[in-house]
Parts: structure tokens; C-alpha cells; sequence
């Protein structure tokens, strides 16, 4: 498939040509391709180098799967299936910075864990993998499901495969199957003070 998407200005084809693909193939990839993937997104950078992220994942075909995978939204079972691997990305909500007596509110904890799942997408791309992530699941199935304390946030799941035909898809996700373009940035970046 060509990229549609035209930057208004001359950025890495890296970025306009990361996207979010929901059909797979349902083959397997190995743990070291996963780790490969988690290993880029544990040098993202963070507040005071704290790393707040977590990776709780789970490989298709295993015992851990299953659990991860009914804590999502029905429609997105509908296409995760054919994933390879699921992994529930997760901050720390509070953190002991450098001079603190105490641990305390981490404010950036969802910022800095952004940054590792860009960190992830980049290079799942790099590979000839795909990254997806999920805001539709079931916050306490999951929380239930990986054993996750309540001072971590559950900030996305991240389904990982291969790309497949978007024919396997339901039709209304098929329609859906390309890179979307973006808002114009005169649109987002204001000089100064904000305006709506």
C-alpha cells in the first residue's frame, strides 16, 4: 500500500509512515522479536530517569494470553486474535524523586510512558512488525488478570504481529484500513498563549 500522508514539513518518513493496522496474520513471532521491541522502549527517556513503565505481555498459544485477551473490548477481539503477542503497558503513579523524604505523586508517569510505547511502535515498524495500541478494554479484568497493584495506571494494551489482509477484517473495520492523516499543525501550534 503508498502513504498517502504528506508532512507539511520535511520530517522523517518514520513518522508518517508509522500507522496502526489491525489486520494480522495470527503467526507467531519469537520472544527475543518481543524483547527486541521492549528492549527500544526501555531507553525512552523520563522525569528524573525514573522509568515508570511496566510490560506485562503474553505470547500467543501461551497460558498467559488468554487472560489479557477477555479483558478487551469485544470489538477489538474481533482482530487482536490474530495478534502474536499482547503486552498491558503500565506506570507507576508515584516515584521517590532525587531530595523527596518520600515517595509521592509521579505527574509524568503517563507522559514518560508514552514515550516507551512510541519507543515500541518505531521499532516493532523497524522490524516489519506491527504495534497497535488499545484504549478499548476492561481497566479491572485487566488489573485482575495481570495481578497489577493499584499505584500503577493501566495507560494501553499494545497488541504486536505481522500484517495481514485487511480482508480478514469485519467490514467496518476494513474500511478503516489505511493511514489517517492528521489536523493541520496551524491547527495545533499556537505562538505565545493558546487559542482554540
Amino acid at each position: 500500500m503508498s502513504n498517502p500522508r504528506q508532512p507539511a514539513y520535511p520530517v522523517n518518513p518514520m513518522f508518517t509512515n508509522r500507522w496502526s493496522p489491525r489486520a494480522l496474520t495470527g503467526e507467531a513471532i519469537t520472544r527475543e522479536q518481543l524483547f527486541t521491541v521492549l528492549e527500544a522502549a526501555r531507553w525512552a527517556p523520563s522525569a528524573y530517569n525514573y522509568q515508570p513503565w511496566r510490560f506485562i505481555y503474553a505470547l500467543r498459544d501461551t497460558a498467559q494470553w488468554d487472560p489479557i485477551f477477555n479483558g478487551l473490548r469485544e470489538g477489538n477481539r474481533t482482530w487482536v486474535k490474530d495478534g502474536s503477542a499482547l503486552v498491558v503497558l503500565a506506570s507507576a503513579k508515584n516515584a521517590q524523586f532525587p531530595g523527596a523524604a518520600a515517595p509521592g505523586p509521579n505527574a509524568w508517569h503517563s507522559f514518560d510512558t508514552g514515550a516507551a510505547w512510541l519507543s515500541m511502535a518505531f521499532q516493532a515498524m523497524h522490524m516489519g512488525l506491527v504495534a497497535h495500541a488499545l484504549a478499548g478494554f476492561e481497566p479491572d479484568q485487566i488489573r485482575a488478570a495481570t495481578g497489577l497493584p493499584d499505584d500503577y495506571a493501566i495507560d494501553a494494551v499494545i497488541v504486536i504481529g505481522k500484517q495481514g489482509d485487511k480482508a480478514k477484517l469485519p467490514e467496518v473495520f476494513q474500511q478503516r484500513e489505511a493511514p489517517n492523516d492528521r489536523r493541520p499543525l496551524s491547527a495545533t501550534a499556537m505562538e505565545g498563549k493558546f487559542s482554540a
